[in-house]
């Protein structure tokens, strides 16, 4: 029998982020119900894990929201705790399995050593996991040179970075905005519209922070649900870097008649990044991949791709 006060006692614990060890340690029960959905997930291939991890974050999220409003009885708080609880075991080990295959690294912590570690700070970094725009010169002359470069996006993408971006993409993007009103959904830690902004780009960044456990947020991102700040904002322009897989929020902008243009910064990989069920099948909007952005993407290696939607 459960004591009384288990459902916030658990919670609280959830809270301070506890290690998958001591997640099966606490919850043998849960684990069990999660190796058999382990099994069914390896068994269809590991090509969509990383797309997976982000939609186990946003199941989090919304697991979360379920468990802390409204009133609810017992029953159904301990029953939202059983999901949240294998929801983040899924999560953890699905992130080991591919930190591990990126990395090359069974065993123990990843890091660069002192030289790689230094070179990738003052190529991508103003300062600590601040991104800066990065010269595609000095890019291009010393990433060759690295060593240790498969290290770089599995270390930083548990803190909400998937990409970097160059000085010229920045360039670029400011060139196609134009005068115009600029909005960016889904912008974590609000890197693209701060180095828009420093472009003389009117533009705004807004999230809904369901991400808080990976993206640091400023306090100029503003809290704003996407089809929330669409209606407010009613931009001419839209952007969003690596908005995820099969996500629900990306057909209000196909809506919203202000919107003349929508750019995304994404992947090739379908699976990884975008709702292409929603690309394809709205119709106000013709689009394209622009390769001469994509290549501004960094680094390389992610094959990261440009798409511009424009209002016919």
């Amino acid at each position: 029998m459960k004591p009384d006060d288990y459902p916030a006692k658990a919670w609280k614990w959830l809270q301070k982020n506890p290690s998958l060890g001591e997640l099966r340690a606490e919850y043998p029960e849960e684990w069990a119900a999660v190796e058999r959905d382990l099994a069914t997930i390896f068994r269809h291939g590991t090509d969509q894990l990383q797309a997976y991890i982000k939609q186990t974050a946003r199941q989090e999220a919304l697991l979360t929201a379920a468990f802390t409003k409204g009133q609810k009885t017992r029953k159904t708080r301990e029953a939202i705790l059983a999901q949240l609880i294998r929801n983040r075991m899924l999560q953890l080990v699905i992130k080991e399995y591919c930190f591990s295959v990126a990395t090359g690294i069974k065993e123990g912590k990843a890091r660069f050593n002192l030289l790689n570690g230094l070179l990738v700070q003052k190529l991508l970094f103003s300062r600590g996991l601040e991104r800066k725009p990065v010269s595609l010169f000095w890019f291009r002359l010393l990433w060759p040179l690295l060593w240790q470069k498969r290290l770089l996006m599995p270390l930083v993408q548990p803190e909400g970075i998937y990409c970097f971006y160059s000085q010229a993409l920045i360039a670029a993007l400011a060139g196609m905005i134009g005068s115009r009103s600029c909005l960016e959904i889904a912008a974590g830690d609000g890197t693209l519209t701060r180095f828009l902004k420093d472009r003389g780009i009117q533009a705004t960044a807004t999230d809904d922070y369901s991400w808080g456990h990976a993206a640091r947020y400023p306090e100029w991102v503003i809290k704003r649900e996407a089809r929330e700040a669409l209606r407010l904002y009613a931009p001419e322009v839209v952007i969003c870097s690596w908005p995820p897989a099969d996500n629900n929020f990306e057909r209000q902008i196909f809506k919203t008649r202000s919107v003349q243009l929508y750019i995304v910064i994404g992947s090739r990989h379908r699976h990884a990044a975008g709702n292409w069920n929603d690309y394809t099948q709205q119709t106000a909007f013709s689009f394209t991949e622009e390769l001469k952005l994509s290549i501004l993407v960094l680094p390389p290696e992610l094959d990261s791709a440009v798409y511009v939607f424009r209002r016919n």
